[in-house]
């Protein structure tokens, strides 16, 4: 098996606690594996959980790890504004010496994150958002001092629902694909043969058979806990290892 393994997840509840997120990174850059990401979200639908910016944590983990890739998965670039957005991303960036992914997607108003907050709803013109935010982003990250440490830019992984196709083809302008709500590693075969020579990323609960995952394409394979994650299961699994 070629892909890399990673850590995915949702700093809510227990993990809420930046100093556990970092301690959690630590651990897994220490067991081997490759990357360690979270989601972005402002609040969670009930049950009611303690939820952490996923920057502030990034920042955190950035500086108790030196290896591992970081990032969040996914941003909602409509409801960002983009200078900010590079500022931010650069700077972390910069302090991870290089480690950072950049996840970007529509989103979605599951949560009441962009109706109750004033944010664009329509999903056509979060689509839009995302693309013209993308673009300025890059032509920021390019402008704007200090710049990232990684050239061309920092890589930018798309997400789409499966599916959909739209955010696919959005995602083979860019360097990786995330896919959501994938029924099988067939579905994800479909996805990687439209894409071409990009990163591809799926995500599976603890104890998945990953094989079939690689066999469809998968480059990075991530292990995720839900919107519940326990502290004890996700250190258990990192001990286990890569």
């Amino acid at each position: 098996m070629t892909a890399r393994r990673g850590i995915f997840v949702a700093p809510f509840g227990e993990l809420a606690d930046v100093r556990v997120l970092a301690e959690l990174a630590a651990s897994a850059e220490d067991r081997g594996f490759d990357g360690f990401f979270v989601w972005d979200h402002v609040r969670y639908s009930p049950p009611t959980l303690p939820v952490a910016d996923p920057w502030v944590a990034l920042a955190a983990i950035a500086l108790a790890t030196s290896r591992v890739r970081i990032g969040a998965l996914v941003t909602p670039v409509s409801r960002r504004r983009p200078h900010k957005l590079a500022r931010e991303t650069a700077t972390l960036d910069r302090l991870s010496g290089g480690r950072l992914v950049f996840g970007a997607g529509l989103g979605s108003d599951n949560h009441g994150e962009f109706a109750d907050f004033g944010e664009v709803t329509e999903p056509r013109e979060r689509a839009r958002l995302l693309d013209d935010g993308l673009a300025k982003l890059e032509g920021y990250w390019r402008d704007f001092a200090p710049r990232p440490v990684q050239e061309p830019r920092i890589p930018v992984w798309v997400a789409a629902r499966y599916p959909n196709r739209r955010p696919v083809r959005r995602a083979a302008r860019w360097d990786g694909l995330f896919p959501i709500d994938l029924p099988g590693p067939e579905a994800l075969a479909e996805l990687v043969s439209e894409v071409g020579a990009i990163d591809v990323v799926v995500t599976n609960p603890a104890g998945t058979e990953l094989a079939p995952w690689v066999d469809a394409g998968a480059t990075w394979c991530l292990t995720g806990f839900g919107k519940e994650p326990a502290r004890d299961e996700v250190a258990r699994t990192i001990d286990a290892g890569a």
